[in-house]
């Protein structure tokens, strides 16, 4: 039985993870970097949440952590609401702090930054805008998702509200991908999820950027 009250015949799948973006917030559709900065939802984004909650409650999940981050914390709030569960509320969810990129807009990046942005999307190791490296991000967020990932029951679903960023660092951490080849996993829409099943070898993507037809990615991480 799950949460929702739908009986769901899971016996001998594997433990699931289910890495759910946050809704739209202004700041995506100006293309501005969010970072760490406490952005809230639009009202496009709300209703985003709340289509992908009715999605995702189908699926029966057991357990429900979130960015403590507003856009993240009100999205996982709208399938809490459908399932019964509480939501846990984690800092290491956050979005990648960058420093002084945060605010500034994807072309301001570009023209102020331009080398900076350029070795990143090479797959260097760059600290964008003096703020965090990617393998940090892995570094705080993929335990906290590894720990209440062992905490599900045999077979169950755990879904982890975050952004952008720090799910494609957290994916990549546990697919067990060098650094370098993060960025070969393409960014997610807002809303939309990634799915990693336990299978003999370890952690396996099932799904990426699942929810919708594709839709352009807004975002920090584009």
């Amino acid at each position: 039985m799950s949460a929702t009250g739908e009986v769901t015949d899971r016996k001998g799948r594997g433990r699931r993870i289910i890495l759910w973006r946050h809704g739209q917030t202004s700041w995506n559709v100006e293309r501005r970097f969010q970072g760490t900065t406490d952005v809230e939802l639009t009202e496009t984004g709300l209703g985003q949440a709340r289509r992908a909650a009715r999605l995702l409650a189908s699926l029966g999940p057991d357990a429900i952590v979130s960015s403590d981050l507003r856009r993240a914390a009100h999205t996982a709030a709208e399938l809490a609401a459908l399932t019964g569960l509480d939501v846990t509320r984690e800092e290491g969810l956050r979005e990648t702090y960058a420093g002084v990129w945060q605010g500034l807009t994807h072309e301001e990046i570009i023209s102020r930054h331009g080398e900076e942005y350029a070795a990143w999307k090479r797959g260097e190791a760059v600290r964008r805008g003096g703020g965090e490296l990617e393998t940090e991000v892995a570094d705080r967020a993929a335990p906290i998702v590894l720990r209440h990932a062992e905490k599900l029951p045999e077979d169950g679903t755990l879904v982890v509200v975050s952004h952008g960023g720090t799910i494609r660092t957290t994916i990549g951490r546990l697919l067990g991908l060098e650094a370098r080849h993060w960025e070969s996993l393409g960014g997610l829409s807002n809303c939309c999820w990634s799915v990693l099943g336990e299978g003999a070898r370890g952690w396996r993507l099932l799904e990426h950027n699942a929810g919708t037809l594709p839709e352009p990615v807004l975002g920090d991480d584009d």
